[in-house]
């Protein structure tokens, strides 16, 4: 049986109009916007925060750490790459406040804001050459607000979508938004591959600077867009809702409500965790480990490419099917698939062969997807109206930190400490993640179809008291 509204929860829109009225469906071309509107605002996101780590791994080491061997250097500029995911969960749970109190779309305007001006300034940064220790210093500063500012993005973004969308259509419209993601990637590697055309001395002179440079075009256009956008539905009713409370009823701080239900937030994140190790290792140190076995750099980008295009078609697929399955059994498949192919990937990688290469990048980025996938939609479903944002930000970007940042840190450092060339360990830590989000998601209840205008009572598989429409 449905759980009963929680007494701060306005009526449903998906079941109820208000006051007996027929339920609202969506306006379809309100609903178009601003999925269009989070598609663009996470295609620059994605665009600046991941041309970084592409930048990480050709570029930053002998720019920023001279003084160290080319393999501490590496490690030393992956070191920065997971500053910024350090930082997401801080710009998670500031933004996730304020967009809890004050709105989705203010927040989404500022994430965007902090994003392009912060790759503008890395563009525009001298090398330690000329600053000395200082420009690294400010390096890893610019790379801090990146990290902030994708930590607010992703929740604002989602939400807009999931808090827009009908209940039988979330995951297909939280796909169209998450194909930002391999869009993003697809035009930072097509900047860095045209850019890389350039002579060699050319490129580390000045070639690189070029896409951070583009963000400001990309800003432009993100901006316009996403200014044109209504704010959420759903939190709009919250907060007429509140206001009339108000007097009988202290505001409670949404990161302390989301702390006194720890276990749903722990299995936010650890749903999360599989799909970010995935990705670190297939996208970001890809280029550094298969240089280190033999492939040119334009081979791996090529490998990148062809992931990226996959994510293009898998990830609005596996969100339609969440729709369909549920999200745990599109979950759940993606993390046994992981389990099962780790090892087969890359011993297709340690060929060299190319094409081999770019299968075994394939597989492993169709599995990823299964993972991800269902994850907007997942964690949305998880959490209340009042703290959502919060809530599934904090989630999603704890896992962003221990799946994503740590990964090529944990990776390079192996490769280092071996002193030889071994997949062994990265096949390992890769089906560890599989398992941790399989354990979260067999824990979790299904959440598809749940009226996102109650609160969950709870999330924990065995004691959900909701059921899926």
């Amino acid at each position: 049986m449905p759980a009963a509204p929680s007494p701060s929860s306005p009526q449903s829109p998906e079941r109820a109009g208000g006051s007996g009225t027929p339920p609202t469906a969506p306006d379809p071309a309100l609903l178009r916007k601003v999925a269009l509107s989070s598609l663009l605002g996470t295609v620059i996101e994605y665009y600046d925060f991941l041309l970084y780590g592409t930048m990480a791994a050709l570029v930053f080491g002998p720019l920023f750490f001279p003084e160290s061997n080319p393999t501490v250097g590496t490690i030393a500029a992956f070191g920065t790459l997971a500053a910024g995911y350090v930082a997401r969960p801080v710009g998670g749970v500031v933004f996730g406040h304020f967009g809890d109190r004050l709105g989705r779309k203010t927040m989404l305007v500022v994430t965007m804001l902090l994003m392009g001006v912060a790759s503008c300034l890395i563009g525009l940064l001298p090398t330690y050459a000329t600053l000395g220790v200082a420009a690294p210093g400010l390096l890893i500063l610019f790379r801090i607000v990146q990290g902030i500012a994708i930590g607010g993005e992703w929740g604002g973004a989602t939400l807009m979508v999931v808090e827009h969308a009908d209940a039988r259509r979330r995951g297909l419209w939280n796909g169209v938004m998450q194909m930002g993601s391999p869009i993003g990637f697809l035009l930072s590697s097509l900047a860095v591959s045209v850019t890389a055309l350039l002579p060699q001395d050319r490129f580390l002179a000045w070639g690189w600077r070029i896409p951070f440079l583009f963000s400001a075009v990309l800003l432009g256009i993100g901006l316009y867009v996403r200014m044109s956008v209504t704010e959420s539905p759903l939190f709009q009713q919250e907060a007429r809702a509140r206001r009339q409370q108000a007097a009988a009823a202290p505001r409670r701080i949404p990161l302390a409500q989301v702390l006194r239900a720890p276990r749903v937030l722990l299995l936010a994140c650890a749903v999360g965790i599989g799909p970010f190790a995935l990705t670190a290792l297939i996208g970001t140190f890809m280029l550094t480990y298969a240089k280190s076995v033999g492939y040119a750099t334009s081979d791996v980008m090529s490998g990148l490419t062809a992931t990226a295009l996959t994510g293009l078609v898998a990830i609005p697929c596996f969100s339609a099917l969440s729709d369909r399955l549920g999200r745990r059994a599109v979950s759940l498949g993606g993390a046994a698939g992981i389990v099962l192919l780790a090892f087969p990937i890359y011993a297709l990688i340690n060929t060299g062969s190319v094409p081999l290469l770019i299968l075994g990048m394939v597989l492993g980025q169709v599995v990823q997807n299964a993972m991800y996938a269902p994850l907007g939609p997942l964690l949305s479903e998880m959490f209340g109206t009042q703290v959502r944002y919060t809530g599934a930000s904090m989630g999603y970007q704890m896992a962003a930190l221990i799946g994503g940042g740590f990964t090529p840190l944990f990776a390079s450092s192996r490769l280092s400490a071996s002193g030889s060339i071994s997949s062994a360990p990265l096949a390992i830590l890769a089906m560890i993640c599989g398992l941790i989000t399989a354990l979260a998601i067999w824990r979790t209840a299904e959440t598809r179809g749940r009226d996102l205008s109650e609160d969950p009572a709870a999330t924990v598989r065995g004691k959900d008291t909701t059921s899926p429409q």
